[in-house]
C-alpha cells in the first residue's frame, strides 16, 4: 500500500509537470492555431538559465527568476520573429519552421553550455522528506511542484473564465476578426499568450532540473508525452490539459513501476523486463488510442 500511494504521488507528480507544458501548447493551438514543435525547447532554456544560475549565485529565487525570464522572453522572440509569419500559413510550414527551431536551440545550447549534462542541488529549503500517511515519507520538493502545478491551473482558469483578458483570449480563439473589429490589438494578445505559454514551459523546465540532468535535447521526450496529453484531453481546453496530463502521469508511471514485476511471475527476469519496459512505454499511446476510440476531439474539447 505504502509503495503504491508513492508511485501515485509520483505519476501525479509527473502529471504536474506535464500539465505546465500542456496548458501552453494547448492555449497556443486552440488560440492562436499554431502547431509549435520548438515548445520543449522553452522547456530547455527555462531550466538551463535557471540551472546556470543557481550555479553562478546559489540562490533558488533568482534561479527561479531566471528561468522564468529567460523561458518567456525567449518565447516572445520566437513569436515576434518566427510565428507571426506563419499564421496564415499551412500546418506543414508551422512543423517545417518549429522543427528547425529545434535544431537552433539544440546546437545553441551545445555551443554555449557544451554537452556535459548540469546537475542541480534541490534548494535547501525543499530538502528532505514529509511524513504524509504512517509509514509513507515522501520529498518535500516532489510535493512541492505537485502544489504549485495545481495553484498554476487554478490561476489559469481564474485568469481565462474570470478576467477581461481571458475573456479576450477565449473570443479571440473564435471570432478573431471581431475581437480586431473592437479595436483589440490581436497581435499583442498573441505575443502575450505566447509568453505565458513560454514562461509555464520554463516553470516546468526549472522545476525538472533538480530531478533530471539538463542537457541539450532535454525538451523532445517529453513534447511527445505532452502532445499525447493533448490529444487526450482535448485541444485548446485548460481543463483537458490538467486532467489528461494527472491521467498519463499516474498511467505512465504505474505501467512502468508494475507491469515487469507481474510479468516476472510467468516469465524469465529478463524478459519479463524486457516486455515489461515496452509495454510501460507504450502505455500512454494505447490509453490515447482508446480516448480517440471513444472521444474523438478528447476528453474536454474547448467547443463541444
Amino acid at each position: 500500500m505504502a509503495l503504491l500511494l508513492e508511485q501515485l504521488l509520483n505519476g501525479v507528480q509527473l502529471g504536474v509537470m506535464l500539465f505546465l507544458l500542456a496548458a501552453g501548447l494547448t492555449l497556443v493551438f486552440g488560440i492562436m492555431g499554431v502547431i509549435n514543435l520548438a515548445h520543449g525547447s522553452l522547456y530547455m532554456v527555462g531550466a538551463y538559465a535557471a540551472a546556470v544560475t543557481a550555479t553562478a549565485t546559489g540562490s533558488a529565487v533568482l534561479a527561479l527568476l531566471a528561468g522564468l525570464a529567460a523561458a518567456a522572453a525567449t518565447g516572445m522572440v520566437v513569436e515576434l520573429v518566427v510565428l507571426r509569419r506563419l499564421y496564415a500559413r499551412d500546418h506543414l510550414d508551422q512543423v517545417l519552421a518549429t522543427f528547425g527551431l529545434i535544431l537552433f536551440f539544440n546546437q545553441g545550447m551545445v555551443l554555449l553550455a557544451g554537452r556535459q549534462p548540469l546537475f542541480v542541488d534541490v534548494p535547501e529549503a525543499l530538502k528532505g522528506a514529509v511524513r504524509v500517511l504512517p509509514g509513507v515519507d515522501y520529498p518535500v520538493y516532489r510535493l512541492v511542484i505537485i502544489a504549485t502545478g495545481l495553484a498554476v491551473a487554478v490561476g489559469l482558469y481564474l485568469l481565462i473564465q474570470r478576467t477581461r483578458v481571458g475573456m479576450l483570449v477565449r473570443a479571440g480563439a473564435t471570432h478573431r476578426e471581431m475581437v480586431r473589429a473592437l479595436g483589440v490589438d490581436v497581435r499583442l494578445l498573441y505575443t502575450l499568450v505566447f509568453g505565458l505559454g513560454a514562461l509555464l514551459a520554463g516553470l516546468a523546465g526549472l522545476m525538472a532540473g533538480p530531478i533530471l540532468s539538463v542537457q541539450p535535447g532535454m525538451g523532445e521526450q517529453i513534447l511527445i508525452q505532452t502532445f499525447v496529453v493533448v490529444v487526450i484531453g482535448g485541444i485548446g481546453s485548460v481543463r483537458g490539459a490538467l486532467f489528461g496530463a494527472v491521467l498519463v502521469g499516474v498511467v505512465d508511471t504505474l505501467l512502468r513501476a508494475y507491469v515487469p514485476g507481474l510479468l516476472r511471475g510467468v516469465m524469465a527476469g529478463p524478459e519479463a523486463d524486457a516486455l515489461g519496459a515496452g509495454i510501460g512505454s507504450m502505455g500512454i499511446y494505447l490509453l490515447m488510442a482508446l480516448v480517440l476510440l471513444i472521444r474523438p476531439r478528447g476528453l474536454f474539447p474547448a467547443h463541444a
